[in-house]
């Protein structure tokens, strides 16, 4: 596949198991960045093999982390994948096809497609799960955000073809990063001076079950999908639980 002036960029901690895939699955890109937060395992050498600079770089946070990232590329076209993404070869083919014509001032979303569980998931809101993962960074730039960081840009633009993503290894991990997640929005919400409330606590993450696997489908998606739909309700019933934890350490520091 003929080379384009384009940086695939990726942050990494740990992620040995994803990185070649991710890297792989773009062979049209010129330029391959990495930036790692101290991996202990071969995060490192793994992408180094498959043609990386890799930049060392303690945690900022998601949004500051990827924009350090960007950063370091050579090119000003961005295509800014999690490691454990990847292109299908039809969205690869898209990209390259459609390269010349691209808007630079336009964001580009992604479909994307999520495995979990043995299955590829399509309901329960989890599909078509639009990503914005390709943009010129002359002419954007990412926000601050510790959680949920997005690209600012000037208009949105989509591809047709799928985002593939193997978003947990196994249900323990689908267990840790709800409660990374969680302390992150329990935070966010600290910060934006969010109030605690009883009604949210008990009615938020019912509301949250019922809407994924009843209203988007998620029943469509067996017992996975089930799995997935109480996991998204316990989640949210975590972030604000530990609001009420944060509010109350304040509380009696302030006392």
């Amino acid at each position: 596949m003929t080379k384009l002036p384009i940086s695939l960029v990726i942050i990494t901690l740990n992620e040995e198991a994803h990185i070649e895939r991710c890297i792989r699955s773009a062979p049209f890109v010129d330029d391959v960045v990495v930036v790692d937060s101290f991996s202990t395992d071969r995060t490192v050498e793994i992408a180094e093999k498959c043609g990386a600079r890799v930049f060392k770089e303690k945690w900022r946070g998601f949004g500051p982390q990827k924009a350090f990232a960007a950063e370091q590329a050579k090119n000003s076209w961005i295509l800014s994948l999690d490691a454990d993404e990847a292109l299908s070869p039809e969205l690869a083919s898209e990209i390259a096809e459609r390269f010349a014509s691209l808007d630079p001032e336009a964001g580009y979303l992604f479909p994307r497609k999520s495995f979990h569980l043995g299955r590829w998931i399509c309901h329960g809101g989890w599909y078509p799960d639009y990503q914005l993962r390709l943009f010129n960074k002359d002419k954007s730039r990412w926000n601050s955000a510790a959680l949920h960081e997005k690209v600012e840009v000037k208009k949105v633009l989509k591809m047709k073809r799928d985002l593939l993503h193997w978003v947990f290894d196994d249900l323990s991990d689908q267990v840790i990063t709800n409660d990374r997640y969680s302390t992150l929005g329990a935070r966010q919400l600290q910060e934006s001076g969010a109030r605690f409330s009883y009604l949210k606590l008990f009615f938020k993450p019912f509301g949250k079950f019922v809407e994924t696997y009843v209203f988007k489908a998620g029943f469509l998606d067996g017992l996975p999908g089930f799995v997935i739909s109480v996991g998204a309700a316990y989640s949210l019933f975590l972030k604000y639980a530990k609001l009420w934890e944060l509010q109350r350490v304040r509380k009696k520091s302030a006392s």
